[in-house]
């Protein structure tokens, strides 16, 4: 199982508890439920994304993630999918690639938080992940830029 979670302050228990792990690439294996919500801050818009996430074997070390559902936005729903490549750090942390090798960001658990930046162009993507328990975690990405004023909340639920 492991230690109690540790919240914001190093506390033990209490509100906003952070469930630390040592070993990103290992928490991660396997397959999520993931249920997103997509939110326009500018227009007020909203939309919803659900499906799943596969964290499976990647050649050559670390993890691919392979995310796939239905995403609805202004009514209509649509299929969507990504894949990300998970690579092996430092010291249990991961190096996050798009799928075609481009740097997107680290990540770093071993406190059950992190937040990462991503430029992209005139936007800057900033998420914060937190780990919760064993089998939930969530990642919050906010995105501002000259077109873009966006929320995306993304909660994760362990399969089997």
């Amino acid at each position: 199982m492991g230690p109690a979670p540790v919240n914001g302050n190093g506390e033990r228990g209490g509100m906003g508890d952070f469930w630390p792990v040592s070993d990103a690439l290992d928490y991660l294996s396997g397959r999520w439920r993931a249920r997103r919500t997509v939110r326009d801050l500018a227009s007020g818009e909203r939309g919803h994304f659900a499906g799943t996430v596969v964290f499976g074997p990647l050649e050559g070390g670390g993890l691919l993630q392979r995310e796939s559902g239905q995403f609805t936005w202004r009514g209509v729903t649509r299929p969507a999918e990504r894949t990300l490549r998970f690579l092996p750090g430092p010291d249990g942390t991961v190096d996050v690639r798009f799928a075609d090798g481009r740097p997107f960001h680290d990540l770093d658990l071993g406190t059950g938080r992190y937040v990462a930046d991503h430029p992209c162009s005139a936007d800057l993507y900033r998420g914060e992940f937190t780990v919760r328990d064993a089998d939930h975690w969530q990642a919050v990405w906010r995105v501002r830029g000259p077109a873009k004023d966006l929320e995306l909340t993304t909660g994760y639920a362990r399969v089997g």
